[in-house]
């Protein structure tokens, strides 16, 4: 168990409770069942009739371990990896041991030698010790995916961190351009472009694992678009449709603002006329669907910076909310756009 030497409370015990991990338990321990009863047949001839009760030994022993671990899985995983280990280790060798005396005095009654069966053999001492091993080497198993798992999160999160606290220079210069514009003209516009500016910066500072309402994300939507209309005029158009109630919808912050603020930089600003942002949220079937869409000048070499932001967004929407999570690109003739699907919750 090298390298386990990390403080208590670094659980890495999985959930054996789940329907997932009791097949899983069931298949491994039938598996392990047949093995042990083809290797009995290199001394003698295979038997259904042998292979049925070492079956029945190894699931018993299996399914009330994992039914223990289970159990005592909260305690254990406030323990320092290499004393939770040993001690499943522990667990499971006294289980094992527990049903070898009484699958011993079950067959000695049946055969009607119990009287003169003595209660302990080797075949007990065999059977602790590859169960020793095999503990062992399962609780390997499951710290090194705890590791992996763990790796895995800090480069999600360095990755998400990078593109959260990523505002565009040309976006920061032309806020500032833009106050300084308005402050002798319209000081009241000036002092609302920089409180808009503050919420952006402000959101983009925030943990990445914080989430939001719906509505909370919309509202910084908002203030990134005022910003961008104030500089584009009527060239930027934008329509909202929303159909779900945002306040009771989670989604992690700035999931959006990055899809829009793409949408604008890539769709309409290259366009001379301007063009609409369509952004819509809706509920299909259990399931939240939002998509931005905006037009699509002449060429696709301007949506290459898309591929960082939707990558981002789809890793950072599975590790909330799973594997049902789907985020597409559909780009069209005339238009671009961008779909988020994952299960609504409220």
């Amino acid at each position: 168990m090298a390298a386990m030497d990390e403080p208590p409370g670094s659980g890495f015990l999985p959930d054996l409770c789940s329907t997932r991990a009791v097949l899983v338990v069931v298949v491994v321990a039938e598996l392990m069942a047949l093995v042990v009863t083809l290797v009995a047949t290199y001394y003698d001839a295979f038997s259904v009739g042998r292979l049925a009760v070492t079956s029945l030994f190894v699931q018993w022993v299996g399914l009330t371990s994992a039914a223990m671990v289970c159990q005592l899985r909260p305690r254990l995983n406030q323990l320092a990896p290499a004393w939770a280990s040993v001690s499943v280790v522990l667990l499971v060798v006294l289980d094992t041991l527990l049903f070898s005396l009484v699958a011993r005095a079950v067959m000695a009654w049946v055969a009607g030698t119990l009287h003169i069966s003595p209660m302990w053999s080797p075949e007990i001492l065999v059977n602790s010790l590859i169960a020793a091993i095999i503990a062992g080497l399962v609780m390997r198993y499951f710290y090194v995916q705890e590791q992996l798992r763990q790796k895995g999160q800090a480069e999600l999160q360095a990755r998400i961190q990078a593109l959260q606290s990523r505002i565009r220079p040309h976006f920061l210069f032309n806020s500032m351009n833009i106050i300084s514009s308005l402050i002798a003209v319209d000081p009241d516009a000036a002092e609302q472009v920089v409180e808009d500016l503050s919420v952006l910066f402000r959101a983009s500072l925030k943990s990445t694992g914080n989430e939001a309402s719906l509505a909370d994300e919309l509202e910084l939507c908002r203030r990134y678009i005022h910003i961008e209309q104030l500089r584009m005029g009527d060239r930027l158009q934008v329509t909202w449709d929303i159909q779900v109630q945002a306040e009771n919808v989670r989604i992690p912050l700035l999931t959006l603002q990055p899809l829009l603020e793409n949408a604008i930089y890539h769709g309409v600003q290259p366009l001379a006329a301007g063009g609409m942002v369509v952004i819509s949220a809706a509920d299909e079937g259990g399931f939240l669907r939002l998509s931005v869409s905006n037009p699509k000048p002449p060429g696709d070499g301007h949506h290459k910076g898309n591929r960082m932001a939707l990558e981002n967004i789809l890793h950072r929407l599975q590790a909330l909310y799973g594997d049902q999570v789907a985020v597409e690109s559909r780009p069209q003739e005339k238009e671009y756009e961008i779909e988020i699907r994952y299960p609504l919750q409220q």
